[in-house]
C-alpha cells in the first residue's frame, strides 16, 4: 500500500527557513517522478516543484530561486528546502507523484510564515 508521510511543517518569521520531508512506502518511489504541491486557505492547490526519477526538477516561478527539491532513492523520501520564505508561502504542503493520484494524497504539513 503506498503512503506518503510529510514532516518539518512549522511557524518561521519571513525571511527563514524551513526543510519539509516526504516519507514514501512503497517500490513506486524509485521510478516515479514526484512533486511537491501546497494549498494555501480559500485558494486552489497548486504545484511548487517537481523532479524526475532522474532527478531533473523545475519550479513553480513563485518559488523559483528560493526552493529546492531533491530526493534520496536509499531513505524513500523527497525533501524541499525552503528559503527566504514569504508570509505568501503561507500553506499546507503535500507531496505526491507527478501526475498525481487523488488516493495518495497524505494530511501535509502546515507551513506558516508571519510578517
Amino acid at each position: 500500500q503506498v503512503q506518503l508521510v510529510e514532516s518539518g511543517g512549522g511557524l518561521v518569521q519571513a525571511g527563514g527557513s524551513l526543510r519539509l520531508s516526504c516519507a514514501a512506502s512503497g517500490t513506486f518511489f524509485r521510478v516515479s517522478a514526484m512533486a511537491w504541491y501546497r494549498q494555501a486557505p480559500g485558494k486552489q492547490r497548486e504545484l511548487v516543484a517537481g523532479i524526475t526519477s532522474g532527478s531533473n526538477t523545475d519550479y513553480a516561478d513563485s518559488v523559483k530561486g528560493r526552493f529546492t527539491i531533491s530526493r534520496d532513492i536509499a531513505k524513500n523520501t523527497v525533501y524541499l528546502q525552503m528559503n527566504s520564505l514569504k508570509p505568501e508561502d503561507t500553506a499546507v504542503y503535500y507531496c505526491n507523484t507527478r501526475p498525481f493520484f487523488t488516493k495518495y494524497w497524505g494530511q501535509g504539513t502546515q507551513v506558516t510564515v508571519s510578517s
